[in-house]
């Protein structure tokens, strides 16, 4: 992995995942943060063609620079991941004259580069297709 480290906010779906050992090890799938504050929490990754994607968290990513992430984990660790769960979008709205409770703005935490080709086989094909040609 060459090349100077990049912001959380430059990460695209299909770079590559690398392991600690430089191996590579998938690709990211979605990435999950909250761009108006600066928090990264962390990815979504494709494993295998035909599997679930992996949650890893921010505190696991050791660096990333164009093109690819390198993460803190063993090849080995790495397949141990959990299945990656969509955070669900909450949001805490009260009327504007709610009593004795004061009003609050509305808190909404979503993936910031979700796209509707997450689960397609065709989409991780064409990734993979990308990184064996060397994008």
């Amino acid at each position: 992995m060459t090349g100077d480290p990049v912001s959380w906010f430059m990460i695209e779906p299909g770079w590559t995942v690398l392991d600690a050992n430089g191996q590579e090890v998938g690709s990211v799938d979605e990435i999950a943060g909250d761009s108006s504050d600066d928090i990264f929490n962390g990815l979504s990754i494709s494993t295998s063609l035909l599997g679930k994607p992996r949650y890893v968290p921010s505190e696991q990513v050791a660096v990333i620079t164009e093109g690819s992430v390198r993460l803190k984990l063993s090849k080995e660790e790495v397949a141990r991941l959990g299945e990656f769960q969509e955070p669900p979008t909450t949001a805490e709205i009260l009327p504007d004259k709610a009593g004795a409770l004061r009003r609050t703005e509305a808190s909404v935490e979503a993936p910031i580069h979700s796209h509707g080709e997450r689960l397609n086989v065709l989409t991780r094909i064409r990734h993979a297709f990308r990184r064996l040609l060397g994008r």
